[in-house]
């Protein structure tokens, strides 16, 4: 059964969470970790959203974000195709 579709208005809250394939490891150390939040620093303001709060697990992470005018889909893709190219170079990894 297909979900709802996501309701992204500006000024919305949103829960997300991302999780590996397989539930495999997305952050191996810190250095996986301080990658991701750097990122998340420089395209939060980039697009006008707010990170309230977020908990990193090894295999999945969550976050709170309020958006702006740019919809969710733009910061998540940006954030996440970023930080999967430098995982997979720094990990020696193809994917």
């Amino acid at each position: 059964m297909p979900r709802t579709a996501r309701l992204d208005a500006p000024g919305v809250l949103h829960h997300v969470m991302i999780r590996g394939i397989e539930r495999r490891k997305i952050f191996r150390n810190n250095i996986d970790r301080e990658d991701f939040i750097e990122r998340l620093e420089v395209l939060c303001p980039a697009t006008h959203t707010s990170c309230y709060a977020w908990a990193f697990l090894s295999n999945h992470a969550h976050f709170l974000f309020r958006t702006g005018t740019a919809p969710l889909s733009r910061l998540m893709g940006r954030l996440l195709t970023g930080y999967v190219i430098g995982f997979n170079h720094r990990h020696r990894r193809r994917g």
